[in-house]
């Protein structure tokens, strides 16, 4: 597999990536999807284990930025309900909305990682920006719109 498609870590959920397993990485700083990462696609709230994952992040100083192909109003809000800064749309696989959001939180993008589901968004816009590149298994895959189940057969093909 070419490295542009290659994840440098991968994990069941977010909930894994812990701040003694982010400090062994040397992270500092997450830029998060949000749809089939951190919640179900259409869910306008957390899982329990990752809200409070969140508070975790937040309390051990982890920079955090949500950084989504969705439309900004949706993402928006979602944003504001959890208390995190966003940039939407990202335009995933490219690097725009990964190093927009890097500038405007002032993270370093040798200490960022990219955290998402998929592989043709997440995966390249991370490896385009030269950050950490994380896959994480999607939150209910099955519920989301038809274009990215689409995909999923395509990611696996490519993911051997």
């Amino acid at each position: 597999m070419t490295p542009l498609l290659r994840p440098h870590y991968r994990l069941e959920s977010v909930v894994q990536l812990t701040p003694d397993r982010l400090a062994e990485w040397n992270l500092r700083s997450l830029l998060l999807d949000v749809d089939s990462t951190l919640k179900k696609y259409g869910a306008s709230e957390l899982p329990s284990d990752v809200a409070v994952w969140l508070e975790e992040m937040k309390s051990n100083r982890i920079g955090l930025c949500l950084v989504s192909n969705g439309a900004a109003r949706r993402i928006g809000s979602f944003a504001e309900s959890v208390g995190l800064p966003f940039v939407a749309p990202a335009f995933k696989p490219l690097a725009i909305g990964c190093r927009k959001a890097m500038r405007q939180m002032q993270f370093d993008p040798r200490t960022t990682a990219m955290v998402g589901d998929q592989i043709f968004a997440d995966i390249i816009a991370a490896r385009l920006a030269g950050i950490t590149a994380i896959l994480i298994k999607p939150i209910s895959p099955e519920l989301e719109p038809l274009w990215t189940r689409f995909k999923r057969p395509l990611e696996k093909m490519v993911d051997k």
